[in-house]
């Protein structure tokens, strides 16, 4: 058996199909030569009628020529990677692979259902890693109470959820999506999990309908007094509350299991103050999570975009930790996938081309930018660092973290400073 330590924990294959589309490419450029040979050779005098509009198509093939040229470039040589999960688990310890921190943002209840977000937060939870090197951020940029009863529905169910797709492999690990695609549950605990999921289902749906959060229900967590203070989603203080401590070794699911950190973050709003959208919001998550858990390694998720594959954090993991070459690349993204499409998909609103051809064609050319969610980065690539060879990080021998001791409640209120509107003012937050 060969030296596991030698091996890369990706490899990087070309596209097939690459000569016929090469002598296609040709066969394009040769009409174009040949269509600007005829434009030149056969282009009217200054007398002749037609002239202008003879320059006006010369001028359209030319900008189609540059644009063609582009997209030649980017298509020319994809490539496509595939991981190796197998010697990751090898090469490291679940003690030693790096913490974990998943931004979830949502913005308005109304355009983004309680209940759908909840879907996606409760699919990052159920990641296959170690809980307790996972973090879940969910920054509510509406400052709503209804997500917040939403959030609290959900880390209640997390408890039952969790154990119960990693007892039986489920996937998608999204309980709307499961449902809706697996067939009718038959076995006591498939229906007993389905019964518990709908229950939650209703009631969240059943509040965000009557659009206020009820006396009743305000009573079961001291989150909700910090609504008293509320004016409006644009003008509030910041609210920080960790529903669930991963550092807590009572924070365990029905089978006993580890449960990760849940936090609830709604950034400070004033209406003199530019909230600057998602990346603001990003900004207070990065300064609130290295306060909380630290994690060396962010992933950023929209609110409407579940995990469809468990082992995502293991497959990004592949990359960002290969010994040779885990140090040039500062994030991993993963494409989106659609639901509800046309048959053929004929508005192409699946972005086919985009996902499975110019983003591999990119990624041959120094790789692709960031397309804002699903995406993988190093803490430390966030906040400035270059990498180069002598930055490499020895995960083995890197110290395991350890998360502060401090109670939940001076712990929020420590975070507090970290997500106000005036923390950014005379810095370099979003400068650089």
């Amino acid at each position: 058996m060969g030296n596991n330590e030698n091996l890369p924990l990706f490899g990087t294959y070309p596209a097939k199909g690459r000569v016929p589309f090469r002598v296609f490419a040709a066969t394009i450029f040769t009409g174009i030569c040949l269509i600007f040979v005829y434009r030149t050779r056969f282009m009217p005098a200054k007398e002749e009628e037609g002239r202008r509009a003879w320059i006006g198509l010369f001028l359209t093939e030319i900008w189609f020529t540059i644009y063609w040229f582009i997209t030649l470039v980017v298509r020319w040589n994809p490539i496509y990677r595939h991981t190796y999960k197998d010697r990751l688990s090898i090469r490291y310890d679940e003690k030693i692979l790096p913490g974990i921190d998943i931004f979830v943002c949502t913005a308005d209840p109304t355009v983004e259902p309680p209940e759908m977000v909840i879907n996606t937060v409760l699919s990052v939870m159920a990641y296959n890693y170690p809980a307790e090197k996972m973090s879940v951020y969910l920054s509510d940029d509406g400052g709503s109470d209804l997500t917040f009863y939403a959030l609290l529905e959900a880390s209640r169910f997390a408890k039952h959820w969790l154990a119960f797709c990693h007892k039986f492999k489920v996937e998608p690990r999204s309980p709307d999506a499961y449902f809706r695609t697996a067939s009718q549950p038959v076995d006591e605990e498939s229906t007993s999990i389905k019964k518990l999921y709908e229950d939650m289902k209703t009631r969240i749906e059943r509040t965000t309908k009557e659009g206020r959060v009820s006396e009743e229900l305000r009573k079961q967590h001291k989150g909700f007094r910090e609504w008293d203070l509320v004016s409006s989603k644009r003008d509030h203080q910041p609210i920080i509350q960790i529903l669930i401590d991963g550092r807590d070794p009572k924070a365990v699911d029905s089978e006993g299991q580890r449960l990760p950190t849940l936090v609830y973050l709604a950034r400070e709003k004033r209406p003199q103050h530019h909230h600057n959208f998602k990346a603001g919001a990003m900004n207070a998550l990065i300064r609130v999570s290295s306060r909380i858990s630290n994690g060396d390694i962010i992933l950023n998720v929209d609110c409407d975009m579940y995990s469809n594959n468990s082992d995502s954090i293991r497959d990004a993991l592949c990359f960002l930790l290969d010994e040779e070459k885990g140090h040039e690349i500062a994030f991993v993204q993963f494409p989106q996938t659609f639901q509800n499409l046309t048959k053929n998909d004929v508005y192409s609103s699946s972005l086919r081309v985009s996902v499975q051809v110019e983003l591999a064609g990119l990624d041959s050319n120094g790789g692709p930018c960031y397309i804002g969610t699903g995406c993988f980065h190093r803490r430390e690539s966030l906040t400035g660092k270059t990498f180069k060879e002598a930055t490499k990080q020895d995960w083995k021998s890197k110290n395991v973290k350890t998360k502060t001791r401090e109670s939940v409640d001076i712990l929020e209120e420590a975070c507090k400073a970290l997500a106000t509107c005036t923390y950014e003012q005379n810095t370099q937050w979003g400068k650089e």
